[in-house]
Formats: C-alpha cells, structure tokens, sequence
C-alpha cells in the first residue's frame, strides 16, 4: 500500500510525536520544517496538497469547514486527519496515526476528512 505523507500544521506539532512517527520510519512534514509557521488554515491546506501530504491537525472546526468549502467548489486536497486537542496522549495518537496509515491509502485519503477518534 502507498503509505501517505503526513503533513502536521502548528497546532498538532508536537516535537515528541514527530519524533515517534519518524522513529517508525514515517515520512512527517511539519510546518516548523516547511516554513508554514503562522500561515493561514487555507494556506496550509493548500501547501499540504501541493505536496500530496495528508494534513494533521488540532484544529478541527475550522478544517472541517475548509474541507466542506473546498468540496462544494469543486476544490481537490490530498486529505486531513482531525483529532481534538488534549484528547489522546502522544502514544494513542500515534498508534491511531500508525493504524490509520497502514489501512488506507494515499489514494483513499483524497478529499477524505479522518477524525482520529475512529481509529482506535
């Protein structure tokens, strides 16, 4: 299966996360490394789809709703995985992360909004 990229913007950041996904071999942007620190939820939508990242993120309503604009506009982005802040520890979210990868491909992820909760 074609393992996703995944992309994780400002406020899902966490250096001990990076750093156990990157452990297991797991290819991680972060906006830190891309640059993308304080920019726009839009445009780190669109520099995660540009690179066919999937995008990790805290905050869910406000991504939720860019995913739901961008589909009625006809608008494609290479998929996001939403989970809420403070609700999993970095090992839950990463066994989430991890199983969720394995599963679905980075075809299935496209124009897909995953909550993490659903992945355990």
């Amino acid at each position: 299966m074609n393992s996703f990229v995944i992309y994780i913007d400002e406020d899902a950041m966490g250096r001990k996360l990076v750093a156990a996904l990157r452990d297991r071999d797991v290819v991680v942007a972060t906006a830190y490394d891309s640059n993308q620190v304080k920019a726009s939820d839009e445009r780190q939508l669109e520099y995660a789809t540009t690179n066919s990242f999937v995008l990790y993120t805290f905050n869910v309503c406000d991504y939720y709703q860019l995913h739901t604009q961008w589909l009625a506009r006809q608008r494609n982005h290479a998929g996001m995985i939403l989970a809420q802040q403070q609700r999993f520890s970095i090992g839950e979210q990463l066994n989430r992360l991890l199983r969720l990868r394995s599963l679905v491909s980075t075809e299935e992820m496209r124009n897909k909004a995953e909550f993490l909760s659903n992945w355990d």
